[in-house]
């Protein structure tokens, strides 16, 4: 028999903080004199009462020197359990949802993918508005913790390369998570009060900035407002465009830099890799948009750096229905949500190294074929790369593109169409958050789905969040063996 009792009790833990914070947009509500801080209120205390319990029942069990079946247990029910919890404020206060659409809301905003159930927002409670943009924060920085300590120990899609970068990552899991996490601490707050003041300073309210600065650091994308990004003045959407870009490199070269390396950021070629290629998006949109005349060329250069980083991070704000500018700029951005950020950091999708990688190793086998009695060592970043680090990499993609393909086969089957079934599948597996078309585009919204549909989607968040293979792992018989 397995010994969970570590990860019922780290569970249990996070549960009670989770309802704890809760407090707080309750405590906003009961300000604005809103009845809504009643539910909200009643959700913390189930949220505190189970996770006191959780972890009462387990208290004798010791959490360091996690296993790597246990690490692996850990990563996926924090994920699929807090939202659980997360979504009882829309259960029990506003807007007063199903279990369904609740649970698909917290999930998508402790994944940070941004995809959304709710309309109506510019009349919803400030509790509910706020309790929304905590989730998707709590997630950024836990998704950091997790992609620096949990995937590389755990040998997922390749971060093992990253195993040995600034931190020792010798000994045991959980004092390290603490540890990265106190460190990222000052970072992530820093850059979240930064990103708020940058709005404050463009004209936004002290409100929505606070929101906006947690949901753009995250690279989530839920908003106050159902018209996005479009409520805002030009200066908001450039410093979007600025705290995007910053979430979505590596969190460890800030951390180097605090620590007396100013160039480390610089030197990272995954970083200036994912620079070259947003950027080159972006002149490409713009043009596009100049030439078929949808916009000025000011205009066109805002809306095509906004939105592009936008898709590109899975931010998933919106300030334009950029799916009708046209075939050439949709596959603009269907390829660039597919590449995503960098590793480390709070994004999403694919991630620029793996491609590095790839492309390193695709030109080392060209050249064998040309000199097969060569010796063509693979390289990246100055470092050695190991084929397995190339083999986890590939196995990454493999499993990418098959759960891509069940997904839009299965939401086809379920009657939607092929526009909203592939972009869905996208959406929510590169946790990239709007999709394409009338339906879920960035003019509309995940309401109209079925139930069933909302809870494939919202385990497709799951799978993608957490690099796929750590979720595939439970459900296979050697996982289970002693």
């Amino acid at each position: 028999m397995h010994d969970f009792q570590p990860v019922g009790r780290l569970i249990g833990q996070l549960s009670a903080l989770l309802g704890a914070s809760m407090m707080v947009p309750a405590g906003l509500d009961w300000w604005d004199n809103n009845p809504n801080w009643h539910g909200v209120l009643l959700a913390g205390f189930l949220a505190i009462a189970c996770g006191v319990s959780i972890s009462t029942a387990t208290r004798g069990s010791d959490l360091h020197g996690l296993t790597r079946r246990q690490a692996f247990m850990l990563t996926v029910l924090v994920w699929a359990v807090l939202p659980v919890f997360g979504a009882l404020p829309f259960v029990f206060g506003a807007p007063r949802v199903s279990f369904t659409d609740g649970y698909f809301e917290a999930m998508s905003a402790l994944t940070t993918t941004g995809a959304t159930v709710f309309t109506g927002l510019a009349d919803a409670p400030r509790g509910m508005l706020l309790w929304r943009g905590m989730m998707q924060w709590f997630g950024g920085v836990g998704i950091v913790v997790v992609a620096i300590v949990f995937m590389p120990a755990l040998r997922i899609g390749g971060m093992q390369f990253f195993r040995s970068e600034s931190f020792d990552l010798s000994g045991d899991i959980v004092p390290r998570a603490t540890e990265i996490a106190g460190s990222l601490a000052w970072i992530y707050v820093g850059l979240t009060a930064a990103c708020g003041l940058g709005y404050s300073l463009t004209g936004m309210s002290g409100f929505d900035a606070l929101v906006h600065s947690m949901t753009t650091l995250s690279t989530g994308g839920m908003g106050n407002y159902d018209t996005g990004f479009e409520h805002f003045s030009e200066g908001a959407h450039y410093v979007g465009v600025l705290f995007m870009i910053l979430a979505a490199v590596p969190f460890i070269r800030f951390i180097q830099i605090m620590r007396g390396a100013p160039m480390a950021l610089w030197r990272d070629s995954q970083a200036r890799a994912f620079v070259a290629i947003l950027g080159v998006g972006i002149g490409v949109v713009t043009a596009w948009l100049v030439w078929h005349g949808h916009h000025l060329p000011r205009d066109a250069l805002r809306e095509a750096s906004f939105n592009l980083t936008s898709v590109m991070t899975g931010t998933g704000y919106a300030s334009d229905a950029y799916d009708r500018w046209g075939g050439f700029a949709v596959t603009i951005f269907f390829v660039w949500a597919l590449i995503g950020g960098c590793s480390g950091s709070t994004t999403c999708s694919g991630k620029v190294f793996r491609y590095q990688i790839l492309y390193a190793a695709l030109v080392v086998q060209i050249k064998r074929i040309h000199s097969p009695n060569g010796v063509f060592p693979l390289h990246y970043q100055g470092r050695p790369v190991e084929p397995e680090v190339v083999s986890s990499i590939m196995g990454f993609f493999f499993v990418f593109v098959v759960c891509l393909s069940i997904w839009s086969i299965l939401l086809s089957l379920m009657g939607y169409d092929t526009l909203t079934a592939i972009s869905g599948s996208v959406a929510t597996l590169g946790n990239v958050g709007p999709g394409l078309g009338p339906v879920i585009g960035p003019s509309g919204n995940f309401a109209p789905l079925g139930e069933a549909t909302k809870w494939l989607l919202s385990f497709g968040m799951l799978l993608g969040r957490l690099e796929f293979l750590s979720v595939l792992v439970l459900f296979t018989p050697l996982f289970w063996r002693k």
